[in-house]
């Protein structure tokens, strides 16, 4: 399949580029749905459409019944020194407490 492209004036060289092009083109779709075809049926292999991984949400799953809002733990401890702050002992200590507990006074103290 020898083309000689020196013999050819620029109006057949045009026609040619067209042609390749085109076909480049049809090549690219076959590979395309190829490709779709593939990561369809991989994507089934494990139990998945393709839609639900590369949308990135999974198949809807009966909800667990919501359960009424968690109320806040009551408050165990109270600053001495401002009876605003107060903490339920969950969580992060707050400054206040340790600064106590590290002045030396005694958690029971500042228990309400």
């Amino acid at each position: 399949m020898g083309i000689d492209l020196k013999g050819m004036s620029r109006k057949e060289l045009e026609k040619l580029k067209a042609k390749i092009e085109k076909a480049l083109q049809k090549l690219d779709a076959q590979d395309r749905k190829a490709a779709l075809a593939a990561a369809e049926k991989a994507a089934a292999a494990h139990g998945f459409s393709l839609a639900e991984i590369t949308s990135g949400t999974a198949p809807k799953k009966a909800a667990p019944p919501k359960s009424a809002a968690k109320a806040p733990s009551p408050p165990k401890f109270r600053n001495p020194e401002d009876p605003e702050q107060t903490w339920s002992g969950k969580g992060r200590q707050p400054a206040w407490y340790k600064s106590a507990v590290a002045a030396g006074v005694s958690t029971d103290d500042l228990k309400i």
